[in-house]
């Protein structure tokens, strides 16, 4: 019978994290007491216990004055709380990742959020998860989570934050994400799922499916092994899951070829060792050897140069701290975990990942390690630079320094030289605004020895120049609509980019108005749509539009007007022979000299102005040449027009009032004939006073009115 031991079986990170700490306490002499089982395994519980540290289940059974040590699976606040108002001294020893979900749900209750915890609310790391806020919900699967949020649709659109029991099994968490990503409005997801206890169930669940028969060593409380087992049975027919080895019956194996051997986080060496022990006595040496390897681990002396595996404990905004296995307390600054300066530690490194780094600085006197995982790219990266020489790779790095004649890029951690002539950018541009650009490059040059190293960013932007120009050309068709960058202009239209391809569009295409220039629509670097009018594949030269045709400004104007309508047009343009005007944004028209004023003008210059505004009559339109004639005099004309008729009528108006008030005989206007009428009866009122003369009087003035004038004005010498 071949015996496999998983490679990840027994304590975590966190668990042995705790379990040393509550042997040294121990150790110490000092009173001291666990509120809480520390783990879940009794063997190590009743090892603590012999060593004088006390089992407390609550805070009431806690003895005045002594040490408290903190299980890994966590406290509520409340507790902590109580503890500092009790005055004893705290002992923490809650799982850092486990930690790091205390703080998820207490911010999340701070932005108003609800606390959505994925686990069994029984266990006592998701309640003491849920101890961290006001309103938790907890709950345990996707069938509990679909009809919590069935229960009340309104639930759908509440802001919440959700997170996992560090122990779930990775297919159920992900099965309640899909779910609530599909019904949830306003969701945060944190996989808070132990990095360690994820490698754990692969690795058992993959040495399951080689084996015949699995054994899984672990206490029956413990949800980390619970979950084992569960996934072992997935893979293998025969799993026994036991608590130590006088729990194993080695006989249901009996016949196997292969057996394989788990234990959940909370099992110590020792029990896994004899477990193993029963079950194959021909491997005893190796397992001995392996637990005598972690041993010499454990208090061995760190040199600088030295490369350290460790476990991600903690993240912060300016360094991660690892556990080395040692004494020492290790940790990461960030300026040597990346040379990304935009990156944030938690995007590259979560709590419990395994890293590999090199020892930068040892303080045996403190106790404290600095550690850099940049420098140890860099060493790793050296080969990887040597090879992209031979075989031409292109590779990625980071800007992070002008000096004289170039720039230096960071690649894997190694300086690369950039030329200021290999660094894609125009003669004499400035390459400052490199700095923390991502580029890609190929290395052109490396003397290992020197710690040399150049690049070329302008190879690598000329070779997919060159492929993005081959495609182009080989798809070029007239009327293909591209998305170009403009990227350089002149005064008689603008270079495109089309992807490798360079076109002209001339300024008559740029707009359908009047341009003088084209940076009067467009700008080097901006993004436009052009489509193809011609092209010459011999030449290599594209001639592009960036009109709409479909608002062809002709239609709409023969649509608008017709000869004689009269417009409001801009001045455009002056010439010797008269000036366009701007009838419709991309329509001119022409006003002739002899029409530009009802005089004669010598030059155009003399009565209109570019951009002036006029009112001009639309004289002619050539709608096959798509001309049109203008004329100011027209309107000048027709006012004038008015202008005589207009004053022929108001002196009519005023003969008619004359001619009534002399009383000639003249036929009185209708509009005047009321006036007149007071003026024809005034004699009616005389005639009697006429009638009372003398009868002479009247024969008299009949017949020799002229006779009877001269003795009027001789009158006064009658009087006499």
């Amino acid at each position: 019978m071949e015996v496999i031991l998983a490679k990840s079986a027994g304590f975590c990170y966190g668990v042995r994290r705790a379990v040393e700490m509550a042997q040294a306490l121990a150790a110490s002499g000092a009173p001291c007491a666990m509120l809480g089982p520390v783990i879940h395994n009794d063997h190590v519980i009743a090892q603590l216990e012999a060593q004088g540290m006390t089992l407390c289940r609550s805070i009431h059974d806690l003895p005045p004055g002594v040490t408290v040590l903190l299980r890994s699976h966590g406290e509520a606040r409340a507790v902590y709380q109580a503890l500092e108002d009790g005055g004893w001294t705290v002992a923490d020893a809650v799982c850092p990742n486990v930690k790091h979900i205390h703080q998820l749900v207490a911010q999340a209750e701070r932005e108003g959020r609800i606390p959505l915890i994925i686990g069994v609310p029984t266990h006592p790391e998701v309640a003491a998860i849920a101890g961290w806020c006001s309103s938790p919900v907890v709950e345990d699967g996707l069938e509990s989570l679909r009809n919590w949020l069935n229960e009340d649709e309104n639930r759908r659109n509440l802001p919440i934050t959700m997170v996992s029991q560090t122990t779930a099994i990775p297919a159920e968490w992900e099965s309640c994400v899909e779910f609530a990503k599909k019904v949830c409005t306003n969701l945060k997801i944190f996989d808070t799922i132990c990095n360690a206890t994820y490698v754990r169930q692969q690795e058992a669940q993959e040495l399951a499916g080689r084996c015949d028969g699995m054994i899984v060593i672990g206490d029956p409380k413990s949800s980390n092994t619970k979950r084992l087992s569960q996934l072992c049975r997935e893979r293998c027919g025969v799993v026994a899951q036991v608590t130590h080895a006088a729990r194993l019956d080695p006989s249901q194996f009996s016949g196997m070829a292969r057996v394989g051997i788990t234990a959940g986080a909370s099992t110590p060496g020792w029990i896994i060792k004899e477990v193993y022990d029963t079950m194959s006595d021909e491997n005893m040496m190796e397992i001995e050897e392996s637990f005598a390897e972690m041993l010499e681990k454990s208090i061995k002396t760190l040199h600088t140069g030295d490369k350290v595996t460790g476990v991600v404990t903690e993240i912060t905004p300016t360094e991660v701290c690892v556990d080395l296995g040692t004494k020492h307390a290790a940790y990461i600054p960030l300026d040597q975990l990346t040379d990304d300066p935009n990156a944030k530690p938690e995007d590259l490194v979560k709590v419990g990942d395994e890293i590999e780094t090199f020892v930068v600085r040892v303080n045996d006197q403190e106790g404290v390690v600095t550690l850099s995982k940049k420098r140890l790219d860099s060493v790793k990266s050296w080969d990887d630079i040597e090879a992209a020489v031979d075989d031409h790779s292109v590779l990625e790095g980071v800007i992070t320094e002008e000096n004289k004649g170039g720039i230096v890029a960071s690649v894997r951690g190694v300086r690369v030289f950039i030329p200021a002539s290999q660094s894609g950018q125009p003669r004499g541009a400035d390459l400052s605004q490199m700095v923390k650009q991502k580029v890609r490059l190929r290395i052109t040059e490396v003397n290992r020895a020197r710690r040399r190293v150049v690049g070329s960013i302008r190879a690598v932007e000329q070779e997919e120049r060159n492929a993005k120009a081959a495609e182009v050309w080989e798809n070029i068709e007239e009327g293909k609509v591209y998305q170009g960058v403009v990227k350089s202009l002149v005064s008689y239209g603008a270079f495109v980019d089309i992807g490798g391809v360079d076109g002209m569009v001339h300024i008559s295409e740029l707009s359908w108005s009047r341009i003088k220039h084209p940076s009067e629509v467009v700008n080097v670097g901006d993004s436009v749509t052009v489509y193809v009018l011609s092209f010459d594949k011999e030449k290599r030269k594209i001639s592009l539009g960036m009109k709409d045709r479909s608002q062809d400004p002709w239609a709409q104007f023969i649509e608008k007007y017709e000869v004689g309508s009269v417009v409001t047009a801009k001045v455009v343009k002056l010439m010797t022979f008269g000036a366009f005007a701007e009838v419709l944004p991309g329509v001119d028209g022409l006003i002739h000299i002899s029409q530009l004023a009802d005089h004669r003008v010598e030059k155009p210059e003399d009565v209109v102005s570019e951009g002036q505004q006029v009112t001009v009559m639309i004289t002619a339109i050539d709608k096959e040449n798509k001309k049109i004639s203008l004329s100011i005099r027209a309107i000048m004309e027709e006012a004038q027009a008015a202008k005589a008729a207009q004053a022929a009528e108001a002196a009519m108006e005023e003969d008619a009032v004359v001619a009534t008030a002399d009383g000639a005989g003249t036929t009185v206007a209708p509009e005047f004939a009321e006036e007149a009428a007071p003026e024809e009866e005034a004699p009616a009122e005389a005639a009697p006073v006429a009638e009372e003369a003398p009868a002479e009087a009247a024969p008299v003035a009949e017949e020799a009115p002229a006779v009877e004038a001269a003795p009027v004005e001789e009158a006064p010498a009658d009087a006499e």
